[in-house]
């Protein structure tokens, strides 16, 4: 018996990216947008197949990536954002709201919908997560679109699972 082993490569050539970005905490969030923009470039995505929208804040990213999504017109949608903690629970409805929102359009959407929203304690950690000390997470955000778009495109793609008598090989990529 074989076991086969389906992963996404990391060519973003031909790939219609959406990127949906809070600007609450936009000190934050530009950068998040820089470093997505960064790895989409550096994995072959053309740059004008990439299309970002601004949202108001964390809550609004779930509703506006859901209706892209729904258009049909993207292959991916990167969802970036940054809830800082304050002095209220505000950062906790936010926080908790927004990731489960993220989840829901991932869940129901065709096309891959990833999360990439920064949650911190303080203005230091979101700075270091966003770039300076612990890479940048919209970077990995869009690096996850990327694979995911292509994995996605492989299932699609399947007609049936693959027999361990119809090939040679253990893993394929796609």
């Amino acid at each position: 018996m074989m076991t086969w082993i389906h992963e996404g490569q990391l060519d973003g050539t031909g790939i219609k990216p959406a990127v949906v970005v809070s600007r609450f905490n936009n000190f934050i969030t530009k950068k998040l947008l820089d470093g997505a923009l960064d790895c989409l470039e550096r994995h072959g995505v053309n740059t004008d197949d990439i299309n970002v929208f601004w949202v108001p804040g964390a809550w609004e990213i779930a509703p506006v990536a859901v209706r892209i999504a729904d258009t049909g017109l993207f292959d991916c949608v990167i969802c970036l954002g940054a809830v800082i903690r304050g002095e209220t629970p505000h950062f906790e409805y936010v926080s908790a709201e927004s990731a489960k929102g993220v989840s829901q359009a991932a869940m129901l959407a065709d096309v891959p919908v990833i999360y990439g929203i920064i949650t911190a304690d303080t203005v230091e950690q979101a700075v270091d997560r966003a770039g300076t000390k612990s890479g940048n997470k919209g970077f990995d955000a869009a690096m996850t679109a990327i694979e995911m778009t292509a994995l996605y495109e492989f299932v699609e793609d399947m007609e049936e699972p693959i027999d361990a008598g119809d090939a040679d090989q253990e893993s394929t990529e796609t």
